[in-house]
């Protein structure tokens, strides 16, 4: 069983609309956008992160926003629900804040013990709020208070036609079971970053998702250094999964592979950091670009939807 694992890094997913996007997470969230670079695969798409004050691990929601997307189709074999931590007795609050910015199935339930808000995105997107006792430090430059400000991930589920396989998966990257109830079980890391919790929720008659606008199309664990990514892949490899080599993602190491339930699983480092080419004040402001695609900047801040209206 591995050690390196110590939790969620990001969690990556797709849009329609980068404009619509960037002003759901930072106006309505209330998070920090802490990068504006473009998909290394892609580059006339953006690639944009939004998180705490400096993108820590844990904290880091990503998007790829593919302008007229069509909308993805929720099932199996994905991502479905990403969670955040925010304070208790908050979730009132953000749920008149979260109808202000005219977010769609607000719906308020209890899993395992725990109060949360259920929310939909700009694109379908399905995210949660969950009142926890974090301590993390918040962000509150955009206008979301000290008291109920978002801390980071809680936890993300994993939508799944039969458990079995990635339930073992998630045992050896070093999650226990916690708590299980009908047709969910909860993981999680002991002494992890607090964005340590993974539900998988199985429902062997449901369709395959579409992936789409909405859709998450990674997560991503978070591991200390390079070194330790490096043993995480070769114990990956040794026990039959195809792993990608390491690439350099600029602000962290990533490598990648499929689970057998058919989600993409990334292992991205803590170094270097979203620092490493803007200073901390600044995060987000400008557009980042990859050294290989450089010589394509004039024609993209031509091309780039303006994020701000």
């Amino acid at each position: 069983m591995l050690n390196q694992i110590k939790g969620l890094h990001h969690v990556t997913s797709l849009a329609s609309s980068a404009r619509k996007n960037n002003a759901f997470f930072t106006d309505a969230l209330g998070l920090r956008r802490v990068k504006k670079t473009v998909n290394f695969d892609a580059p006339d798409v953006y690639h944009l992160y939004y998180g705490d004050e400096v993108g820590s691990p844990g904290s880091v929601m990503t998007y790829f926003p593919f302008q007229d997307a069509a909308r993805g189709r929720r099932g199996t074999g994905e991502v479905g629900t990403t969670s955040f931590s925010v304070p208790r007795g908050t979730l009132k609050a953000w749920a008149d804040r979260l109808a202000a910015h005219d977010a769609k199935s607000l719906q308020a339930d209890t899993r395992f013990g725990q109060d949360r808000l259920m929310f939909d995105g700009p694109d379908g997107d399905a995210f949660a709020l969950v009142e926890t006792d974090d301590d993390r430090a918040p962000w509150v430059g955009n206008g979301v208070s000290q008291d109920m400000a978002i801390r980071g991930f809680h936890s993300a589920d994993m939508r799944l036609t039969d458990d079995g396989a990635s339930a073992e998966l998630l045992k050896f990257m070093g999650y226990e079971e916690i708590a299980s109830a009908d047709n969910l079980t909860r993981f999680a890391v002991p002494g992890g970053n607090d964005a340590n919790i993974i539900d998988i929720e199985t429902l062997p008659s449901v369709d395959h998702a579409g992936q789409g606008a909405g859709s998450v199309h990674h997560i991503a664990f978070a591991v200390e250094n390079r070194a330790r990514q490096l043993e995480v892949r070769e114990a990956l490899m040794d026990t039959g999964y195809q792993v990608t080599p390491v690439i350099d993602r600029d602000y962290f190491w990533a490598i990648y592979f499929r689970t057998p339930g058919g989600i993409l699983f990334e292992i991205a480092t803590n170094e270097p950091g979203f620092d490493v080419d803007e200073d901390t004040a600044h995060l987000g402001e400008a557009l980042k670009l990859p050294s290989r695609h450089a010589h394509l900047r004039d024609r993209l801040e031509r091309q780039l939807e303006p994020l701000e209206a």
